[in-house]
């Protein structure tokens, strides 16, 4: 037991190390791939709606599979979707989203995984957007058991603050510089307001809005929506920000800046006036972000709520989700790495689980939520 818990307490102070340092994330893996037992592990976020997968950090890996796996074998991996709609924070293993009978019958498993001599992968999704999901994935040699889960699972919290800090903050530049960087990538547009609105910081694409003037617009270097009532929510949203009012709370609140005809956008209106957010506002003379998206803050994945609600399976939804993206059986199992007849007998679980006959009332069950 005690030489468990320095090996926990090595391990948790490398996690905080990569997070002021983030040349140091491969010896924070090898730390944690040592303590949970794996073999390699990576750190990255998946994008479910545009399925995509970017890999942040590495230990461990074959270059030439992390590159094949991100030119060919991606869309083939028949873990997403589904994984990533697991709550955040819960610990689980490939055999937790399928079964591994029907795993090792994918070209997945048979072309990119088997080669490897991977047997098994630990996982847990450390944070969660409308689309994106960051996460750390450990691959074994050995089938996951629950000391292994166990051990993860102490490990999840310094792995969320890590990530978090490392994510916003890099001591190594200035913070404005770093803060900047990254709100100029993220997928929203993104302002920074100060007192009663006044405009401190925009990114590209809240560039773009302000100029389209079409949900917000710009008048007098300060922020405003085009909808009349929207704007008097936001203008009391800002000026309780600025007061640290605690109803705005730590999450922040959604205001809906279209009409009921017209699609659906909010503003986010997060306080900088709490955490670690105080010295981004500070920097900024900010006290609040704006996130400017077309789906509620926190509100779950259109398919992810369909996966939910019909009790779909992560190969079911991996089919659904290929019906929004290619056309025909055909293309959905060239694109999905599965046989034809695989791909109708889910569709057919598809049809019988939601109502529906047909692909066409599948795309539409989806747009519709």
């Amino acid at each position: 037991m005690i030489s468990e818990l320095i090996g926990l307490s090595a391990v948790i102070g490398d996690l905080y190390d990569a997070a002021i340092d983030p040349t140091l994330w491969q010896q924070a893996l090898k730390s944690v791939c040592a303590y949970v037992g794996g073999d390699s592990a990576v750190l990255l976020w998946h994008d479910a709606e545009a399925a995509r997968s970017e890999a942040l950090h590495l230990f461990n890996d074959d270059p030439r599979y992390t590159q094949l796996y991100f030119e060919k074998y991606l869309p083939m991996n028949p873990m997403f979707p589904a994984a990533a709609f697991i709550d955040v924070g819960v610990v689980n293993s490939a055999g937790d989203i399928m079964p591994r009978d029907e795993f090792v019958q994918t070209r997945f498993y048979k072309e990119w995984v088997e080669p490897q001599g991977t047997v098994d992968a630990i996982s847990v999704n450390l944070e969660k957007g409308v689309t994106r999901t960051a996460m750390i994935n450990i691959r074994t040699n050995v089938i996951v058991d629950d000391d292994m889960r166990r051990r993860l699972t102490l490990l999840v919290p310094h792995l969320q603050r890590a990530v978090a800090i490392g994510k916003l903050f890099d001591q190594k530049a200035a913070t404005e510089q770093a803060l900047t960087q990254t709100l100029d990538h993220v997928e929203s547009a993104v302002l920074l307001v100060g007192a009663e609105g006044r405009i401190a910081f925009a990114n590209d694409k809240a560039r773009s809005a302000l100029a389209d003037a079409a949900l917000v617009r710009e008048i007098d270097s300060a922020l405003h929506a085009v909808a009349p009532e929207a704007d008097r929510v936001l203008r009391d949203i800002f000026a309780a920000a600025e007061k640290g009012d605690a109803s705005v709370g730590v999450r922040g609140i959604a205001v809906p800046l279209a009409g009921a005809a017209q699609e659906p956008w909010f503003a986010h209106v997060l306080p900088l006036t709490s955490g670690r957010r105080q010295q981004a506002g500070h920097d900024y003379a900010a006290v609040a972000a704006v996130f400017i998206r077309k789906t509620a803050p926190n509100a779950p994945l259109p398919l992810e709520a369909i996966a939910k609600l019909y009790a779909l399976t992560a190969s079911e939804v991996r089919v659904l989700d290929a019906t929004l993206k290619v056309s025909g059986v055909k293309a959905m199992a060239e694109t999905l790495g599965l046989s034809q007849a695989t791909v109708k007998t889910h569709l057919h679980h598809l049809f019988r689980k939601t109502g529906t006959k047909r692909q066409s009332e599948l795309v539409k069950l989806i747009a519709g939520l």
